[in-house]
């Protein structure tokens, strides 16, 4: 992208094409490719949903009347997905004239744009340049607000963000939730040469294997040190004791060690969950952090226990 007003980034901004039919599809890759831009094809809205989640591309242009979903309508799906929410600017493009309902209809959808064929090429490359530095911009809010720069993971505002909007869509659909907090069984002490490195090796190994094993509807999260938390939707209470094992497992099977070939990782896990959340007596915040107090019940009293529920804390240890 050698024009100035073109997007000018490191990596190339890539656009999510879906139109049933080949040929258009094939000629907006024909105008955004030479532009610098990459581009990935889907054929049906089903497709072009699969696609989204992942690729995450940077803007998506999706025909009005595709075959199995109407683009509005992935449009809509795509902005009640918390990952892609309002960043994403997404193109709605129409083989006829665009009335003035269907324009409507767009917007309130989530559409950045409703575009009528055929296109105008220079106009689409403007609109799609400034759109993705906006898309960009937010996503580089958003990261260095929410994000742990350590492990890539939420930090704790970003995790109790995304629990607020877990818990929310949980008490909609009178869901279960379940918060997991984990941990090795023995902190690295810092106040040793050498330590602090090997700490954050720690870290970043188990949060790897935190992160293979949640699945994509978790919200993974840092809590600090190498205690981490996992958010759970539709999971209750035997689910969360089954997560927890799977990471305990999925630890040792990574043969991650404290210090060299010494010192040989165990992990403790506390939990907290609501089989149906829209009757729960607190909300997905105060979840997660009876999840940590159980994790710290058992890592300071309990060395030879694997996993504790919140309810089996002590009342007088609950501050």
């Amino acid at each position: 992208m050698s024009d100035p007003e073109q997007v000018a980034l490191a990596a190339p901004p890539l656009v999510l094409v879906a139109n049933d039919q080949e040929w258009l599809s094939r000629s907006i890759e024909s105008i955004l490719g030479p532009s610098g831009f990459a581009v990935v094809q889907a054929h049906t809205g089903r497709h072009a949903l699969e696609l989204a989640r992942r690729t995450r591309p940077d803007a998506v242009i999706i025909d009005a009347d595709l075959t199995d979903l109407r683009g509005i309508e992935v449009c809509r799906i795509l902005r009640a997905d918390p990952r892609f929410a309002a960043s994403i600017p997404i193109v709605v493009t129409t083989a006829g004239p665009a009335s003035r309902v269907e324009r409507l209809e767009a917007y309130r959808a989530g559409a950045w744009e409703y575009c009528s064929q055929p296109l105008d090429a220079e106009a689409l490359l403007l609109q799609l340049g400034n759109f993705i530095r906006s898309k960009r911009e937010l996503d580089r809010c958003h990261d260095d607000s929410l994000l742990d720069p350590a492990t890539g993971l939420y930090n704790v505002r970003g995790l109790a963000r995304r629990a607020r909007e877990l818990g929310a869509d949980a008490s909609r659909r009178r869901a279960p939730l379940a918060c997991v907090a984990i941990g090795p069984a023995v902190d690295i002490p810092l106040d040793a040469d050498g330590n602090a490195e090997a700490a954050a090796k720690l870290t970043h190994h188990l949060s790897q294997v935190v992160r293979r094993v949640a699945r994509v509807s978790d919200a993974v999260g840092h809590l600090g040190r190498s205690e981490f938390a996992i958010i759970a939707p539709a999971t209750e209470a035997n689910g969360a004791v089954r997560l927890a094992e799977r990471i305990q497992a999925s630890v040792d099977d990574a043969h991650i060690s404290v210090v060299g070939d010494e010192g040989r990782v165990n992990m403790q896990a506390g939990y907290a969950a609501v089989p149906d959340f829209a009757h729960s007596t607190v909300d997905a915040v105060e979840l997660m952090l009876r999840a940590a107090t159980a994790l710290r019940h058992v890592r300071s009293t309990e060395p030879t226990r694997t996993i504790t529920a919140f309810e089996d804390v002590p009342s007088r240890e609950i501050q």
